[in-house]
């Protein structure tokens, strides 16, 4: 027994809902790339986790007096995405308000590719943000990864002796994602540049 053959309606129907697949796949793959310039407009709106410009600099921290009666311990988390590896070289440390301090992290680039990559910073407690003056950081800018290229980077900072004394514990946490998709290659879930919400700008992953 044949097959009827399909009806005409059948086959316009089906290459619609194609065409509307692609459009809305490429309209996704578009927004991932334009969250990251979006993302930027509202750091430099608002002020919050400028990844453009430093919050202190050197002379800055020079004329900052040291706290040494009080201590406040900064935790380091990491988080990536796509197939970046990224840590930190300590997981927290000790320090005192207005002291300069150094730490180190490392991102692999697992790709056989070059990769562009940018981190977002932010805090917890939220108000933290407002006292942890970075004077070098990876994330003022993009940073380029040769193919399975392992980099390591610092962040140079100290800790406003303003803060709040009831702020004992400051969260830094970094995401590190992939900011390029090859040309033809449709963006995987791995590939995919984070949702950014503008009322969490500033809010740890973790929720803390």
């Amino acid at each position: 027994m044949s097959t009827p053959a399909p009806h005409d309606g059948d086959r316009s129907l089906n290459r619609s809902m194609l065409i509307k697949l692609v459009v809305m796949a490429a309209v996704m793959f578009a927004f991932g790339f334009a969250l990251v310039p979006f993302y930027r407009a509202i750091c430099q709106i608002t002020g919050a986790n400028n990844l453009v410009k430093r919050d202190a600099t050197a002379a800055d921290a020079r004329n900052t007096q040291v706290d040494t009666a009080r201590t406040v311990s900064v935790e380091f988390d990491a988080n990536a995405r796509g197939a970046l590896t990224f840590e930190p070289e300590q997981n927290a440390l000790d320090v005192h308000p207005g002291a300069v301090t150094v730490v180190k992290y490392r991102v692999t680039n697992g790709r056989g590719r070059t990769v562009h990559a940018q981190a977002i910073p932010s805090f917890a407690p939220r108000v933290a943000g407002e006292y942890f003056e970075k004077i070098e950081c990876f994330c003022f800018t993009q940073q380029t990864l040769a193919p399975n290229e392992t980099r390591e980077m610092q962040v140079v900072f100290f800790v406003d002796p303003k803060l709040p004394r009831d702020v004992k514990t400051i969260t830094l946490s970094y995401t590190f994602f992939e900011l390029n998709v090859p040309a033809g290659k449709t963006a995987s879930a791995g590939d995919a540049v984070p949702a950014i919400d503008a009322a969490r700008v500033g809010a740890s992953p973790r929720g803390a």
